[in-house]
């Protein structure tokens, strides 16, 4: 991707979006204070939410579920209309944003297709005990929670965990019962971080009625050619997240940006290099992102929204494959995923481009002749060589175009620079098999090997 390219992409925002995320704004303080007692600002932002898709297939629903709010009224249908036109406003910031993306890139991408979920439907009285809790959060609203309300999920969630379909539910109810418990009272926090937290509750909604079973895949056979590796590290968990172009065999079918993610529990004293250890289970994943190989798959499995699902069964290690090589080559002619309907939120806007053509300045941007893209260096892991220093002095980036807050960001995945005259490149994955900057290795040699330790306790206590 040329400087070109992206500054017509940072040119100008797609008409309606600012709006739209306005009505959301508005609608996320009105939630905040709680449904139970809205004033007339707040009043005024539910109406405006009902106005915003009165034309749409929701309207009547809207229209009906905010006449009952404001007679004091609230039930679940109320509660997941609101939802769901919270959830449609954003849908479509995500789709202009992203077809505005596409056009600049010149990049095809895959039309939905709903498949439909393997096995029996799930318990219904589940689903039904999840949207009890969450209708009780909208009336109460952020400002209403204490730790009675935020615990009053523990029954439902427990029941989810005995249900492995309703996992995703279960995960997503179980954090935010969580953050809600560690931050009550709510009403006496500084800031109310109201937009992650009717996030969090749109999609747990949503869920409660789809009851969030991955739908059907199918089987892929081809070349897998990593792009960069995407780290996701939180204290109790690690996950890597692979974007790489899928060559199919023999031809058959479009090549194809996919995404394969792998992950693994931790504790919060495990971190950086030492992260990569926790995903030794995929061996044949790790040697592709440290020695920069391609991967031969076998009938693996594929979602509809671009998921590889990773099976070392499937999978066997293949010639090198230089990241960069494929950015420039395969890159632009690869058919991006649909995006699942969940997920049509401008925060999931995560696209893989190459970006040259442009002079990186110290203050953490790229200057491209006109338009300056922001870099987002605090997503950089702790886990690799990449280095706020090397991307300030690179001259081609391997990244992912996001946006957030109202501008497009760059995260880098990889980048080729010039130290003392020489090219040198940087990829997120060239520790997956362990540093290898001597300095790094000398002081994790002298550290000692954490997760050794933690497996060789953890193993004692279960002999015992």
């Amino acid at each position: 991707m040329q400087a070109v390219q992206l500054a017509e992409l940072l040119a100008q925002t797609p008409p309606g979006v600012a709006e739209a995320l306005e009505v959301v704004a508005g609608f996320d303080a009105a939630l905040a204070g709680g449904l139970a007692r809205l004033g007339p600002r707040h009043a005024e932002a539910v109406n405006a939410l009902a106005a915003a898709v009165g034309a749409s297939p929701l309207g009547t629903a809207l229209a009906d579920a905010t006449a009952k709010v404001a007679g004091g009224a609230i039930g679940v249908p109320e509660t997941t209309a609101l939802a769901g036109a919270r959830a449609a406003l954003l849908g479509a910031a995500h789709d202009a944003l992203l077809a505005r993306l596409d056009g600049a890139l010149g990049r095809s991408r895959a039309a939905w297709q709903e498949r439909p979920a393997d096995g029996e439907p799930v318990p219904a009285n589940l689903l039904a005990a999840a949207r009890s809790w969450l209708r009780e959060l909208a009336i109460a609203g952020w400002a209403g929670v204490d730790e009675g309300l935020a615990s009053a999920a523990d029954q439902a969630v427990e029941a989810l965990w005995g249900e492995p379909r309703l996992r995703r539910l279960a995960v997503l109810l179980d954090g935010m019962a969580a953050e809600l418990r560690v931050s009550s009272p709510v009403a006496t926090m500084d800031r109310i971080p109201e937009r992650r937290w009717a996030d969090l509750w749109t999609r747990a909604v949503l869920l409660s009625h789809s009851g969030g079973r991955p739908g059907g895949t199918t089987t892929v056979s081809g070349r897998l050619l990593p792009l960069g590796v995407d780290v996701h590290e939180h204290g109790t968990a690690v996950q890597a997240q692979l974007h790489a172009v899928l060559e199919p065999n023999g031809g058959e079918g479009p090549v194809r940006l996919v995404r394969v993610a792998v992950s693994a529990a931790k504790v919060d004293t495990i971190v950086g290099p030492e992260v990569w250890k926790l995903l030794s289970a995929y061996p044949t994943l790790l040697a592709a992102l440290a020695e920069h190989r391609s991967v031969g798959v076998s009938g693996m499995r594929l979602t509809a929204g671009g998921d590889l699902l990773w099976d070392e069964e499937h999978a066997e290690a293949g010639e090198p494959a230089d990241p960069f090589a494929t950015a420039r080559v395969r890159l632009p002619d690869a058919e991006a995923p649909a995006v699942a309907p969940l997920d049509r939120h401008p925060v999931h806007i995560a696209e893989p481009v190459l970006v040259e053509g442009y002079k990186a300045k110290r203050d953490g941007t790229f200057d491209l002749g006109g338009e300056t893209l922001a870099v987002d260096l605090d997503r950089l892991p702790p886990g690799g060589p990449l280095t706020a220093q090397l991307v300030t002095a690179s001259t081609a980036c391997i990244g992912l175009l996001r946006w957030d807050a109202g501008r497009w960001s760059l995260q880098p995945l990889a980048v080729q620079s010039t130290v003392k005259k020489q090219p040198v490149a940087a990829h997120n994955g060239d520790w997956a098999l362990g540093p290898t900057d001597p300095k790094v290795a000398k002081a994790q040699a002298r550290s000692g090997d954490p997760v050794a330790v933690l497996t060789e306790r953890a193993g004692r206590l279960l002999r015992k």
